[in-house]
């Protein structure tokens, strides 16, 4: 019994020790006001926000249509269509001939004008020869002024008969010569409605065409964004299939839309005679009007931090530490964004790392590369 009493009071005399050991080191601690050194969170390197030239866009978006939409059609009725020479997509000159019909019977008609007019001319010569012999005797007594009259306007009939053989004859020519459909003018066809075999009125849409290959991508704005647009200036079109397109605003509409409030904006393209073209009438299309330059406060890319919706950066401050701002980007030039918060020229943020940071963390800061 002797020998426990002994050991619980070595044991109780070993953990006042402990415990004044203890007491003795927080005490020294707070005396000396240190606190333990902290391990950085991270390596990084930092930057300075700068200044830029970067342009100023206007993004839009609209249709690709045709400069210009010819409509080719019969001039004439009742004639069959006995070859098509075009069709969809080829590439025409002005004057090509597109289809013909069958000239079997204008071929007749302009025969058989042609015939009314020669005895038509034979009629009024005749009449002429007549008129002038009573002219000769109006004078004489031989003739009465009766049979003159009647002799002079008879002689004018004739001509008047012979005159409207010879507008006979030059409309049969003309129903013989739309015996063919040529092409209006250089461009691509865009629509066949030409069947052959058919027998067409007058004015029956047979082809269609855009004039000259020429396309046009009419972009819909704001009326904000209406005022900033003038013509001449320049526009870049992404095509369906994410091809570039250098354009020029040809023209800007003179009113607005009363139920979308958007005004169009007609930038000419290329033109696209070729049937590879990457850009074809109908497509949606976005683009972007260029409409001069700024000078604007950028930092890299790198170093936003992009946190549920927001951007951020990462300030570095006098003691190591870190303080994340809230930005809001802008415009973009390859790796630099613009900074639409105002943020000082000399201050230094987190370039490299930016990601694997936290409010508050201790960073250590290392030249970049």
């Amino acid at each position: 019994m002797l020998t426990s009493l002994v050991r619980q009071r070595a044991i109780r005399a070993t953990s006042i020790t402990i415990a004044c050991l203890v007491i003795g080191t927080a005490t020294a601690f707070a005396s000396d006001g240190k606190k333990p050194a902290t391990k950085p969170a991270l390596t990084v390197t930092i930057t300075q926000p700068t200044r830029t030239v970067l342009p100023v866009n206007l993004a839009a978006n609209g249709t690709i249509s045709a400069w210009q939409e010819a409509v080719i059609g019969s001039e004439t009725s009742g004639l069959r269509i006995s070859d098509i020479k075009a069709s969809v997509g080829d590439t025409v000159r002005v004057g090509q001939v597109l289809a013909n019909f069958a000239t079997d019977a204008p071929t007749a008609d302009v025969a058989l004008a042609r015939a009314n007019l020669q005895e038509a001319q034979a009629n009024a010569a005749d009449a002429s020869g007549n008129a002038a012999r009573a002219r000769a005797l109006q004078n004489s007594g031989a003739l009465s002024t009766q049979q003159v009259d009647q002799l002079i306007t008879a002689e004018q009939t004739a001509k008047a008969r012979a005159a409207a053989a010879r507008a006979s004859l030059q409309s049969q020519l003309l129903r013989l010569q739309h015996s063919r459909v040529l092409a209006p003018d250089n461009g691509v066809i865009t629509s066949r409605s030409a069947t052959l075999g058919a027998v067409v009125p007058a004015g029956t849409e047979l082809f269609r065409m855009v004039r000259q290959g020429r396309l046009e991508w009419r972009a819909e704005v704001t009326a904000t964004e209406l005022g900033k647009i003038r013509p001449g200036i320049n526009a870049t079109v992404i095509a369906a299939n994410g091809t570039l397109l250098k354009g020029r605003v040809r023209a800007v509409a003179p009113t607005v839309d009363v139920q979308s409030r958007a005004a169009l904006v007609y930038v000419d393209l290329p033109a696209a005679m070729q049937g590879t073209a990457p850009a074809k009438a109908g497509m949606f299309a976005s683009g972007t009007f260029d409409l001069g330059q700024s000078t604007a406060l950028t930092v890299p890319q790198q170093a936003l931090v992009v946190r549920d919706g927001f951007s951020y950066v990462f300030r570095v401050n006098a003691d190591g530490r870190v303080s994340q701002l809230k930005v809001r980007p802008g415009r973009r030039l390859n790796d630099r964004v613009e900074l639409l918060d105002s943020l000082a020229a000399d201050v230094n943020i987190v370039a490299g790392g930016a990601g694997f940071l936290n409010d508050g963390d201790q960073v250590k800061i290392v030249a970049a590369n």
